[in-house]
């Protein structure tokens, strides 16, 4: 498995749903909330990006605004704990919900939160075989139950000296997350009514 991403969803409306109907960008919304969200940055546009590829390097934002969802693309959301993310970025979500979803390949790392419509902590949940699990709030959600019981699938590939430090793979537990949270996936298996990723239009911008 190779996927990285770190990313922010701002939903008012079902992720999925949006994402499925290959939404147009609004750029001058997207162009504002960027704004908000790096007041004391000067903001200069480089070429569009897309969903399919959500790891910006530090110093670049990839962002939209869609009907009933933005999203913000940010080595912002790619810290070890999810709630240790900036409060501005919380701020934000005004009455929507907020989804983070990281993932990094070359260290088995993942984590996802979810903050309520009223800015507190539904579930945030972090990993990585090097640091352990680094975060555990709230009640897992049901997608989780599989991989925290012990994944079947991985654990038959396990030999009996294998030292691996949790009964799945951080990443498959990443890649059910993004299903079930915003019906698609990076290297799942692919459904017939997952939206065309390379579709999903995000502006960029280099912070200075």
């Amino acid at each position: 498995m190779g996927a990285k991403d770190w990313m922010l969803f701002y939903a008012s409306d079902d992720v999925s749903k949006v994402l499925r109907a290959s939404p147009q960008i609004d750029r001058e919304a997207t162009k504002a909330l960027v704004e908000r969200l790096y007041p004391s940055s000067d903001l200069r546009p480089i070429a569009d990006g897309s969903l399919d590829s959500a790891n910006p390097p530090e110093g670049e934002v990839y962002a939209a605004v869609y009907p009933g969802l933005s999203i913000v693309c940010t080595w912002d959301a790619a810290g070890d704990a999810p709630t240790d993310l900036p409060q501005r970025f919380v701020r934000e979500a005004a009455g929507r919900t907020l989804y983070l979803h990281a993932m990094h390949s070359v260290v088995d790392f993942f984590a996802y939160a979810i903050w309520e419509p009223d800015g507190s902590v539904r579930r945030s949940f972090s990993l990585s075989p090097d640091s352990g699990v680094i975060e555990d709030i709230g009640t897992p959600l049901p997608f989780e139950e599989k991989y925290l019981a012990g994944d079947p699938e991985f654990l038959q590939y396990l030999g009996p000296d294998d030292d691996y430090p949790f009964r799945f793979h951080p990443l498959e537990l990443g890649e059910a997350a993004l299903r079930t949270l915003f019906g698609f996936t990076y290297e799942g298996v692919w459904e017939e009514d997952d939206p065309d990723l390379e579709e999903i239009v995000l502006a960029g911008y280099a912070l200075s």
